[in-house]
């Protein structure tokens, strides 16, 4: 049974605003009125920073993917709340990370919770394309999305250098954001083809 796609839509917006509110909250204001005071607070805004480029990441590209599909069903809502949960844990880990300084176990519960977010968003990716047939616009457009299993692999591997070096596996995180700032462009593309096309 198919489903419009709307509700979806409100919920992970609603979701990932919360999810952006509350690592906000978890920067305490610093006890003093000098530079010197905003000292300890430096790798709790490193961490902040990067959380927040990496939900933007994630709320971009579900809009765009979101914008392909005509209908959901219920496997996808279930596909889709998995995603949610997983970026519902990026507040506590962020906090944690920035508390301890960049310490290996926090980097790598870090690194675990993206990995564990840029799998779910693959499943998610993958139910969409199943329930709107491989002849759709969506299966079309993303084909082997070798860019998402590319970055798992970096986090995986990440995980692993942070028994050498927590700042190196940190530093990997930041590169795979890089990766994805640009919102994927093959959707955009896609749809600009397409516009054009009509407009001829």
């Amino acid at each position: 049974m198919a489903f419009g796609k709307s509700r979806v839509e409100a919920f992970s917006d609603g979701v990932i605003a919360i999810i952006i509110t509350i690592m906000v909250l978890e920067m305490k204001v610093p006890h003093g009125d000098t530079l010197e005071s905003l000292k300890p607070l430096v790798p709790v805004f490193l961490s902040y920073i990067l959380s927040f480029v990496y939900v933007g990441i994630y709320w971009n590209n579900h809009h765009h993917l979101m914008h392909i599909v005509r209908s959901v069903n219920g496997r996808i809502l279930w596909a889709n709340l998995h995603l949610l949960f997983w970026l519902s844990l990026i507040p506590f880990v962020t906090g944690w990370m920035g508390e301890n300084h960049f310490t290996q176990i926090p980097v790598v519960c870090y690194g675990v919770t993206l990995a564990m977010t840029g799998f779910s968003y693959t499943i998610l990716q993958k139910m969409l394309i199943k329930h709107s047939g491989q002849q759709s616009l969506i299966a079309d457009v993303l084909g082997s999305d070798w860019k998402s299993m590319g970055s798992v692999l970096v986090y995986i591997a990440a995980i692993g250098l942070s028994w050498v070096s927590p700042i190196v596996s940190f530093a990997l995180y930041g590169v795979v954001a890089a990766m994805w700032f640009i919102p994927d462009k093959r959707i955009e593309n896609k749809l600009t083809d397409d516009v054009l096309k009509n407009e001829e």
